[in-house]
């Protein structure tokens, strides 16, 4: 008995908070596909937002961290270069 009012609380959270309606539509936008695609499971997260395409400004932002990256290098190979000359005088 406790595990039924479980799943029918459950039930019900999923229910309010949208999430059944969500799954629904999905499953039945996927039920309606004309060709079936290869994959249901890529379907899903496709419709469910799960793999949104990228925003265009992260690439920028990747590029700009990768140059970061090399210029943080630089230094600090710099660095230890001219802890070593000091180190001489």
């Amino acid at each position: 008995q406790a595990a039924d009012s479980k799943r029918e609380q459950f039930r019900q959270y999923l229910e309010k908070s949208g999430v059944l309606d969500v799954l629904t539509r999905v499953l039945v936008a996927l039920y309606e596909e004309p060709e079936k695609p290869n994959s249901a499971l890529d379907f899903l997260k496709q419709h469910l937002g799960a793999s949104a395409p990228e925003n265009p400004e992260l690439d920028v932002l990747r590029l700009e961290l990768a140059e970061m990256k090399e210029k943080y290098e630089a230094v600090l190979e710099e660095n230890k270069t001219l802890k070593t000359k000091v180190k001489v005088y």
